[in-house]
């Protein structure tokens, strides 16, 4: 059996976290096609299938799943020894890779990142806008960034930005002839347009008021997964979206949408980013977070 090279052991690491040749190669900075030959070669210099492949997906074996399993802690131990080095240096340089969600890298991408890159142009940033919220370790994330009520508890969560205030909004088009809803659960006479997880369960949309709480499975017949879409069609008429506040404005300011049920809509705790507390923190992203503290 020939020894693998470091560079063909983080090339199926990599593969296995996006489970997808192409994402890989994007972030090794190679072609779907070089990085699929590495493995090719890997497995016969190896003499044992690592990857399950189809047209659609790729997935290690068991033996690539054990292969893989005791690489992520040495891989790992080796970015920390090499980032523990670039202390050293002037200027942080290397990859800070974050994951958020739609609206938050939208926010970040409005001043934070520009100001860190301008700063520290040794640096590039990965933004990865998954929907879904992802495990940021195993995925090899530097941080997320998430609403503090789905940051994990074994994380450390540095605030950002102001507080967060989620509307329920409609063209007053569509209200003309209908009767405005006055609480969450007159929502059930409406057509709401609803908004699917990356989980595959339709969001509840959750209101507030004087310490009572309601959390309303609404109906409707439109189904959508992005939150900018959902404005959109509120605004074409049709019906009832719950978006936050900062997709909602254009279109308010405009007068193409309306607060409906705005009293229950209350503020909430804005943004955190977060990451592990149990390991060493990468000049990077204490850069980042400095940036993020002055600009927030």
């Amino acid at each position: 059996m020939t020894k693998p090279d470091l560079i063909d052991l983080k090339a199926l690491a990599a593969i296995a976290a996006h489970r997808s040749f192409r994402k890989a190669a994007d972030e090794l900075g190679l072609s779907p096609s070089t990085l699929s030959h590495m493995m090719r070669v890997l497995e016969q210099n190896m003499g044992v299938r690592l990857l399950h492949r189809t047209t659609r997906s790729v997935a290690p074996t068991e033996a690539g799943e054990r292969l893989i399993s005791r690489l992520r802690p040495l891989l790992r131990d080796l970015d920390l020894a090499l980032e523990e080095v670039n202390v050293f240096r002037d200027r942080p340089s290397g990859v800070l890779r974050i994951n958020a969600g739609e609206e938050p890298a939208r926010l970040l991408l409005e001043s934070v990142i520009p100001a860190f890159l301008a700063r520290y142009p040794e640096m590039s940033v990965d933004l990865s806008t998954e929907g879904k919220l992802v495990d940021i370790v195993a995925g090899g994330f530097d941080a997320g960034i998430r609403l503090g009520e789905s940051v994990p508890q074994d994380m450390i969560a540095v605030r950002f930005g102001a507080g967060m205030r989620f509307l329920a909004v409609a063209s007053p088009g569509y209200l003309a002839g209908r009767k405005t809803p006055q609480t969450p659960d007159d929502l059930h006479m409406h057509a709401c347009i609803r908004i699917r997880m990356p989980s595959g369960k339709f969001y509840r949309w959750e209101f507030a008021r004087n310490g009572q709480e309601l959390t309303v499975d609404v109906p409707g017949n439109l189904t959508l997964d992005h939150l900018a879409l959902m404005a959109l069609s509120a605004a074409r008429g049709l019906g009832i979206a719950y978006v936050p506040d900062s997709v909602a404005r254009p279109y308010r300011d405009s007068g193409a949408l309306v607060c409906v049920l705005e009293e229950w809509c209350p503020t909430i705790p804005g943004l955190y980013l977060y990451y592990p507390g149990n390991r060493h923190v990468p000049a990077g992203l204490r850069a980042f977070i400095q940036i993020l503290k002055e600009l927030g």
